[in-house]
């Protein structure tokens, strides 16, 4: 699979701003196939898979909950799977796949109802392991200023304190390719989440996976599209429908 440049994200504003400034129509121009059939002129299906990250989960203790169950969607976070699904609507999505959390299926309800199918479940596509879960990671009162969890963290590369990056990359891989395959000449939604999400795409991108957390792109509900031609991936896509909010927010 070659290594798409990926298009120009837009630009990290409000949801409030952007209907100000940046019209929604263009928005979902970011995310369109090349085409407007599903069979370019070399004769290949053209296909896209969007990977959605979850809504705001309600989390008053600031901690890192990782895979732990029971973390729903705020009020907030439903509101926003709600508007991703309005903006997808009109789209020709045929298959929707979540993450088993809690969170991630929450957030895929409305997408499934909107496009008339049923919700499917990928293990793949869940939460990075953290040997931090459960715990506040927050600068100045969470667990990274105790000597004692300094050990986890000698590996950033790996990373030491977590599943590591190829792992994530691989299994992610793994739930595009069927996705592709379930929404051939079509489109599909896989929710899951932010950590996942932003290793696939630096693993396509050719990137380094190991990166700055507080750098990730990848807002709370926003869409990061691969559009294929047959099996080849051609472009690489950003959109925020819900507007942006700040990667470095513990339990968002």
């Amino acid at each position: 699979m070659s290594n798409p440049e990926p298009t120009r994200a837009l630009s990290n504003r409000t949801s409030g701003e952007r209907d100000a400034n940046q019209p929604r129509e263009a928005a979902k121009r970011e995310i369109e196939p090349e085409a407007t059939t599903t069979v370019n002129r070399g004769g290949a299906e053209q296909t896209v898979v969007h990977f959605m990250r979850h809504g705001e989960v309600h989390n008053p203790e600031g901690i890192l909950y990782g895979r732990l169950p029971g973390y729903r969607l705020s009020d907030r976070g439903e509101q926003q799977a709600k508007l991703v699904a309005e903006f997808l609507a009109g789209r020709d999505v045929v298959h929707v796949v979540a993450s088993p959390l809690q969170r991630a299926q929450q957030t895929a309800e409305p997408i499934g109802a909107t496009f008339q199918v049923d919700v499917a479940t990928d293990e793949r596509l869940i939460e990075s392991e953290n040997r931090f879960e459960g715990l506040k990671v927050s600068v100045g009162d969470g667990a990274l200023s105790s000597p004692k969890h300094w050990p986890k963290l000698w590996n950033p590369l790996r990373p030491s304190w977590g599943e590591p990056y190829l792992q994530i990359a691989h299994r992610m891989l793994g739930a595009a390719q069927r996705a592709r395959a379930a929404a051939a000449g079509h489109e599909a939604v896989c929710v899951s989440h932010q950590l996942p999400i932003w290793t696939l795409r630096r693993f396509l991108e050719g990137k380094p996976m190991w990166h700055d957390p507080r750098r990730r792109q990848c807002s709370l509900a926003s869409l990061t599209s691969l559009v294929f031609r047959g099996e080849e991936l051609v472009r690489v896509a950003y959109v925020e429908p819900a507007g942006a909010t700040d990667p470095k927010v513990t339990g968002a």
